[in-house]
């Protein structure tokens, strides 16, 4: 069983910005790859952003030029740099760990919300 945990959320103005942090017991460069999701109230589970074992990575559309996905070896942590925050941002963000083409891990979510 893969442990994940994200961290970083809280609560932050129309414009301003914050880093999520996903740590797992599993190393993160060995792995297909680690996504950041998020789900708003009444709303489907959407992805956000992705990075795979080579380090390539992937924006949803709504996020792209604002978002930033990377990654530290040292720390074993994947972090989401969320700049330019907006209110329809507002959602608990998930971390997936992508063990392999079949097993994957999720986190227990962490709350963001944008709001003045």
């Amino acid at each position: 069983q893969v442990q994940v945990v994200e961290s970083g959320g809280g609560l932050v103005q129309p414009g301003g910005s914050l880093r999520l942090s996903c740590t797992a017991s599993v190393n993160i460069y060995s792995i297909y790859g680690v996504g950041w999701y998020r789900q708003a109230p009444g709303k489907q589970r959407d992805v956000v952003a992705y990075i795979n074992s080579a380090g390539s990575t992937d924006y949803s559309a709504t996020v792209k030029g604002r978002f930033i996905i990377l990654r530290d070896e040292v720390k074993n942590t994947v972090y989401l740099q969320m700049n330019s925050l907006k209110p329809e941002d507002t959602a608990v963000y998930y971390c997936n760990v992508d063990v392999s083409a079949e097993d994957n891990y999720w986190g227990q979510g962490t709350q963001v919300t944008v709001s003045s």
